[in-house]
């Protein structure tokens, strides 16, 4: 079968993939960054600026500058720049409208100065009047704003709804969606679920994560254990992901908001892929878009350094993208 995709369809490698590389501090972020096009993973790539630049979130121009040589040096460019809007100012002051502008806009001009094509917040952070007040720099800096959908939110679900219908009313094509596939989820990493089978939870709820994850009862499972207390206090960052960064939708539910949708993360959390749990979301997303006109990015993000920090990231980011571009080309075959 062939793996060519069309041509409006750039799959892109995230530099979160490396966070544990970043960590380490054994080689400087921006490096980091910039190998992920020299070793040949990917040519386009997504920055995290909190990890590459100390002078974050008002970045000194020498520092992107210098990323920006390097990238250019290596045939590389970047797709969207995961920016912040802190909303508070202290334990009990929340920044003003002027004030979360002011802090969103060294951001953006940041990105654009490394040649970025667009930003990323989270779904309805930003507001429809803060989105009004950013189109005009949106526009003179070329970049689009993506606000990005996730885990067991839901294009449907009343707050994400809300923030939909603040994005398709601006009606303005400098402000989009970005869809994360871990949205898509058919059943648990199989790494994830040994994490927690090491952690003494019940049986019956390890069970019934594995066999019966799509299950919307399954979360009542989920969140019974939490308020019980049984949960070890040790897994608790681990366990939450049940509850927000693992969803249960299906590609079919994005045709809606497919229109309004520019990039996508791929999500991954491992590679075990024996029953397609890796790949079928993929798959089944390429069959969705191969019939719309979506145009951006796909791009490898790796969410599985959480409980894998062993891993080589550029094994593992390597090795997703080869399976990301068979899946994909094999859900257009089936369109």
């Amino acid at each position: 079968m062939t793996t060519e995709l069309p041509a409006a369809w750039t799959l892109a490698a995230s530099a979160f993939n490396w966070t544990p590389d970043v960590i380490r501090a054994e080689v400087a972020a921006p490096e980091i960054a910039v190998g992920i096009v020299t070793d040949g993973i990917a040519p386009v790539i997504e920055l995290e600026p909190g990890q590459l630049w100390r002078s974050f979130p008002v970045s000194a121009d020498v520092e992107i500058d210098a990323l920006r040589r390097d990238l250019d040096a290596a045939g590389g460019s970047v797709s969207i720049v995961g920016a912040s809007l802190d909303d508070w100012l202290g334990p009990t002051q929340r920044r003003n409208d002027a004030e979360r502008l002011a802090f969103l806009l060294p951001q953006l001009r940041a990105a654009s100065r490394v040649g970025a094509s667009g930003v990323r917040l989270p779904i309805g952070q930003a507001g429809d009047a803060l989105l009004r007040q950013l189109l005009p720099t949106l526009h003179d800096l070329v970049l689009v704003l993506y606000e990005e959908i996730q885990g067991q939110q839901t294009p449907d679900s009343p707050s994400t709804a809300a923030a939909i219908d603040v994005i398709a009313g601006l009606d303005d094509p400098r402000v989009r969606l970005l869809a994360d596939i871990s949205m898509l989820m058919p059943a648990l990493p199989t790494t994830y679920l040994e994490q927690l089978a090491r952690a003494d939870l019940p049986q019956h709820l390890l069970t019934r994560l594995a066999a019966d994850w799509r299950n919307p009862a399954t979360t009542g499972a989920v969140v019974e254990l939490l308020r019980s207390g049984a949960v070890p206090p040790a897994i608790h960052t681990l366990y939450m992901n049940l509850l927000v960064r693992f969803g249960r939708s299906q590609a079919a539910d994005l045709r809606d908001i497919l229109p309004l949708v520019g990039a996508f993360h791929l999500k991954f959390w491992d590679l075990d892929d024996a029953d397609g749990r890796v790949s079928a979301p993929i798959r089944d997303l390429g069959t969705l878009l191969a019939g719309s006109d979506f145009a951006g990015t796909l791009c490898s993000e790796w969410g599985g350094h959480e409980w894998l920090d062993d891993a080589d990231a550029t094994d593992m980011t390597r090795r997703h993208l080869d399976l990301a571009r068979s899946a994909l080309a094999a859900g257009v075959a089936a369109a």
